[in-house]
């Protein structure tokens, strides 16, 4: 795989991992809602579940945070190091 593919490969994955935060994001504002909504109901399946979920969603945020915090990183120090700016530059002369 060339260097521009692969950084392009790359950059892709970083912005999957930042979706995927933001949809782990989001799913934990949804159950902090049911959470509250429950209070006034007071369903004893939502109020045992509910927090363990909670905790899950929250772990894998953690988990998806920190990885994609090393791999954005990661395909910094690739872009820097392989000079990409460069590459395409002379990917787009050479297109012209």
């Amino acid at each position: 795989m060339d260097k521009l593919k692969k950084f392009a490969l790359m950059e892709k994955i970083v912005h999957e991992l930042e979706d995927l935060k933001n949809s782990q994001q989001a799913i934990i504002q949804k159950l902090a809602k049911i959470e509250v909504d429950n209070i006034d109901l007071g369903d004893k399946r939502l109020e045992k579940d509910l927090p363990d979920m909670h905790q899950r969603v929250a772990d894998n945020l953690d988990t998806i945070a920190a990885i994609l915090e090393d791999f954005a990183s990661q395909t910094d120090k690739y872009s820097n190091s392989n000079n990409i700016a460069a590459l395409k530059e002379q990917e787009e002369i050479k297109n012209l």
